[in-house]
């Protein structure tokens, strides 16, 4: 009974929140930031972009409540739950051959504020390219 009471009340706290409109590679980029309280964006120069995306995928697949949604022509689109309250993040990483960079996006749907938990999301993803 007090597991099934505490689940609910979890559940009454997971705040989805909507899907940004502005997901995905529009013009051969990421979308910028909308504010710099709740969002991280970076360009990262890498030898070869597709490369550095095919070796960040089991990274992300490996990293707890992330859940990769799409993932397709040097694009992939995943969310990050946050293990409180269930916030989800959307994480966007893009592979763009002609500019010789890996993009990546990091994005609270929710909130005014994220503290800092997307720019650190990025950090350590940074940290796993070869």
């Amino acid at each position: 009974m007090i597991h099934l009471l505490l689940t609910m009340t979890l559940a009454l706290f997971h705040l989805v929140g909507p899907v940004p409109a502005d997901l995905g590679v529009h013009n051969g980029a990421l979308s910028p930031c909308p504010s710099p309280a709740h969002c991280a964006r970076a360009d990262w120069s890498v030898a070869d972009p597709a490369a550095a995306l095919a070796a960040l995928v089991p990274v992300i697949e490996a990293t707890p409540r992330t859940e990769v949604l799409e993932q397709g022509d040097g694009y992939l689109h995943a969310t990050a739950t946050s293990a409180l309250f269930g916030f989800v993040d959307d994480l966007e990483l893009y592979a763009d051959p002609s500019g010789g960079v890996l993009q990546a996006r990091s994005v609270s749907r929710l909130g005014d504020s994220d503290l800092g938990v997307n720019a650190q999301r990025l950090a350590e993803l940074r940290q796993q390219l070869p």
